[in-house]
């Protein structure tokens, strides 16, 4: 598991974030203070405190390239 520190503070940027993840088998967390959603779930992340930083959670081996493309959200 790798994690990743993003900030989502404006909706073009959670559909951004959302068609990144998307693309990914991996199961991809999004957790706000005790809340846990899926990241690939846009109505999911919604419900979060977008104007507090978000951890991102991924659970694949080979992760890199999407390390690297959410390099444009992070915090």
């Amino acid at each position: 598991m790798k994690s990743v520190k993003i900030s989502l503070e404006m909706a073009q940027k959670v559909k951004d974030f959302v068609a990144v993840t998307q693309n990914y088998e991996c199961e991809i967390l999004l957790k706000s203070g005790k809340y846990v959603v899926d990241a690939k779930s846009i109505l999911g992340i919604f419900s979060l405190d977008l104007s507090q930083p978000l951890t991102v959670e991924i659970y694949c081996d080979d992760c890199n390239d999407l390390i690297e493309k959410l390099k444009k959200f992070e915090a």
